[in-house]
């Protein structure tokens, strides 16, 4: 969907300089809950959103929607999955990330909870960023309604297609229709900030460099 140099340019940009961008050019939050962090390595995740859509059910029937988007999404997806911040169970865990990891999916972020991450760890690099970690599975308590529907994920709206990015700060979404733009201005920040880092460095004043760049 992105071509390679779109997704090469956000790698080399952090989520704070793309969450400052997206702030100022789509006027509105990107950024995750703090919750939402990496639960396996750390390892930056970059790609189109793919998203599942989670309800309750007492029903006991596998997360169908989930695993058919892991088995047919275009590789280089990162699944996205919203059960409205319930952290008490898991929606991913070691047989999915088997299933992403051998059809070249970037990651998973979760609104609620992995599992086996002693064995994820153990025997993949697949990143996954979630709510919490749980033992408990969704089979009897929630279900799959949907896919590749808008949802909320980590207090954002997350459409099919918008760009995903994720590293050790935390999880931002890009919307797909300002993604190169959101590219460049995160460019240009990490540029400013390094001449101004330089400049902090050299004048041994944080004062100096705030005063020539206004950027903090």
């Amino acid at each position: 969907m992105y071509a390679q140099s779109i997704i090469d340019g956000f790698m080399k940009v952090s989520t704070a300089s793309v969450s400052d961008a997206v702030d100022k050019i789509a006027g509105r939050r990107g950024y995750m809950d703090h919750e939402i962090k990496p639960r396996i390595n750390e390892k930056k995740v970059v790609g189109p959103a793919v998203t599942i859509l989670e309800g309750p059910t007492t029903e006991s029937v596998p997360p169908k929607h989930a695993l058919d988007a892991i088995d047919e999404s275009p590789k280089g997806s990162v699944i996205v999955i919203a059960i409205d911040a319930e952290t008490n169970v898991a929606v991913w865990g070691g047989l999915m990330t088997a299933g992403a990891e051998v059809n070249g999916h970037a990651g998973a972020i979760l609104d609620g909870g992995v599992r086996d991450v002693t064995e994820i760890r153990r025997d993949s690099g697949f990143q996954v960023f979630s709510r919490s970690v749980s033992p408990s599975t969704t089979v009897g308590r929630f279900k799959t309604i949907s896919s590749n529907v808008p949802v909320v994920c980590g207090g954002v709206t997350v459409n099919p297609g918008d760009l995903v990015v994720a590293d050790l700060d935390g999880v931002v979404v890009v919307p797909k229709e300002h993604v190169e733009a959101v590219l460049q201005m995160a460019t240009d920040i990490e540029v400013r900030e390094a001449e101004q880092a330089r400049l902090i460095r050299e004048t041994k004043s944080l004062r100096e460099g705030l005063a020539k760049y206004g950027r903090i």
